[in-house]
């Protein structure tokens, strides 16, 4: 496999939390395919050497995911740790735990919050399974958790995946009414093991996924940059971590893992992985 520097993809994406209190049908990153004999993530301090080696071999953008990230109890510790290295430090929440007290304690350390918001009709979100114990948040919630984010200086992004359940919706005055600096716009990708059992509910082709972006890209008008992937884009072209601290990919519709990190080194585990730059740069990921 083509061995990819950080020069060439900046941006590592560490799924540091398997657990989510959501339980979204289309979601490509269950790790359901972890032996349930391992535990769903690295411990602490493991977490802090790992980041301490992705920042230290030229990564200069750690985005912390899961699972939902904010169910980790040392994600800002994380944060906190990897902003200590001087990297752009970013999240993505599905934003149920997200207060102004808890943007506090990260002390201006994040950078970059990306919330995930594929609807604010609540029978779809409920559909999709992006509630709390059946309760979706609502649009005025994300309106909340918007001006908290921006109060405190952090960027904000959206990320929206496009399904079965949303295809055929218009966002775009509540995009406008949010303004995020970035509106990344998601076809919701098949991934053996993470999502076979319900993926054919929400698939779309790529026309329903283009009249998707098409529909509600205007909004590039009024500021906002509009990020269309699709899964040729989305496959290959990111640089992930798994919660047990291991490069992974997707590029053969499933996802295959690198070993450990901490055991053989960033240089020595991306080996394992496949990764295509290119990808990387066609879907817009080299950006201020």
């Amino acid at each position: 496999m083509s061995h990819v520097i950080p020069q060439e993809i900046p941006t590592v994406n560490y799924h540091l939390w398997k657990p989510c209190n959501m339980g979204c049908g289309f979601c490509f990153a269950t790790f359901d395919d972890l032996p349930s004999s391992i535990a769903d993530y690295l411990p602490k301090g493991d977490a802090i050497r790992l980041v301490d080696l992705l920042c230290r071999s030229g990564f200069s953008k750690i985005n912390f995911a899961g699972g939902e990230t904010t169910l980790c109890p040392w994600l800002i510790d994380l944060v906190n740790h990897a902003k200590s290295h001087g990297v752009t430090t970013s999240i993505v929440t599905n934003g149920s735990r997200i207060t102004g007290d808890w943007l506090d304690e990260l002390n201006g350390n994040l950078d970059i919050a990306a919330l995930s918001i594929d609807s604010i009709d609540g029978g779809t979100l409920r559909k999709i399974g992006r509630a709390v114990n059946g309760n979706p948040l609502t649009g005025d919630d994300y309106q909340r958790i918007a001006a908290e984010i921006k109060q405190r200086d952090i960027r904000l992004k959206v990320n929206t995946v496009v399904s079965q359940a949303n295809c055929d919706e218009d966002l775009r005055q509540f995009i406008r009414s949010l303004m995020p600096e970035r509106w990344k716009i998601f076809q919701a990708l098949s991934v053996q093991g993470q999502n076979d059992k319900r993926i054919d509910e929400f698939a779309v082709t790529p026309e329903q996924f283009e009249g998707y972006v098409q529909r509600n890209r205007t909004v590039a008008e009024h500021g906002v940059r509009v990020i269309p992937e699709s899964n040729e884009l989305m496959t290959g072209s990111y640089i992930m971590v798994d919660p047990l601290g291991r490069f992974f990919d997707n590029t053969r519709g499933r996802h295959q893992y690198s070993p450990p990190i901490l055991g053989v080194g960033v240089d020595e585990a991306l080996k394992s992985v496949a990764i295509l730059p290119e990808r990387f740069v066609a879907r817009g990921g080299w950006y201020d």
